[in-house]
């Protein structure tokens, strides 16, 4: 006879990432992030964002889980790209022109630069705190960055009733679904499920700050916290791998000859 398991949930397997405090996460998001605004091109941000896929397995996340996340940040792109290809200083061939909105080479080139930043810009917020434990952003957050304990408590609170609000969203589309208006008119649909959601959140939101205050969360008195947070040897591998990652993208466009500041 075999025994099959019903139910049963298995932890991911730990991953490199896992062991940087989440305070050198932040930094390691910012030295990822503001260097690349320095210039538009396209070399520098495809750069950065291939150095960065290399490093995936350091994350343990899966691909899929990647693209998923990605998605919004791949819609929005090229509507920040729109702006550039018809509004930016025309130079080059004009393909295209209409009042003020003009298409050309220069447009075209800022256009493609501005929607591959916007990946670039997006992608290390996704490697870096997609496994990120609230409890333990918190805990950095207090004892490591040595944030006001009540500012901590209020974010973590937050944090954890994100969850909440995804179940809720489910929820109210299954019933609608099983009312028989959940098949129709997409986008009234989303604006009434967007405004319940809202009011829900206040409700929530009153609740548990009037909880958190009854136990004591908002007092002054300093507090203690069960779980050490500390920085070490990984977390200075983490940032010199960072330095190196916009060295080499800043360095890539430098050598391509692509490279221009932004108010140049």
């Amino acid at each position: 006879m075999t025994a099959v398991g019903v139910g049963v949930r298995t932890e991911p397997a730990p991953a490199w990432l896992d062991g940087v405090n989440p305070v050198t996460k932040i930094v390691l998001a910012l030295l990822l992030s503001v260097p690349l605004l320095a210039s538009i091109d396209v070399t520098s941000a495809l750069a950065a964002i291939v150095l960065q896929l290399l490093c995936l397995p350091l994350t343990g996340l899966a691909v899929v889980t990647v693209v998923k996340r990605m998605l919004p940040i791949l819609l929005f792109a090229p509507v920040a790209g729109v702006s550039m290809l018809l509004y930016a200083e025309p130079g080059g061939t004009v393909y295209w022109s209409f009042w003020y909105a003009t298409i050309s080479d220069d447009s075209i080139a800022l256009a493609a630069a501005v929607c591959v930043r916007v990946l670039a810009l997006g992608l290390p917020t996704i490697l870096l705190f997609g496994r990120t434990d609230p409890t333990e952003l918190a805990d950095a957050l207090a004892q490591v960055a040595r944030l006001p304990s009540r500012f901590v408590l209020g974010v973590l609170a937050g944090t954890r009733t994100l969850g909440l609000f995804l179940d809720d969203w489910r929820s109210m589309g299954l019933a609608r679904r099983a009312r028989g208006v959940g098949d129709s008119g997409a986008v009234r649909r989303f604006f009434s499920m967007a405004f319940v959601l809202l009011v829900f959140a206040v409700r929530r939101g009153t609740k548990l700050a009037m909880a958190m205050e009854a136990r004591g969360f908002g007092s002054g008195i300093p507090r203690t916290w069960s779980r050490p947070s500390r920085v070490g040897p990984r977390d200075a591998m983490a940032l010199l791998g960072g330095a190196a990652i916009m060295a080499l993208a800043i360095g890539a466009a430098v050598a391509a000859g692509t490279f221009r500041f932004v108010w140049s």
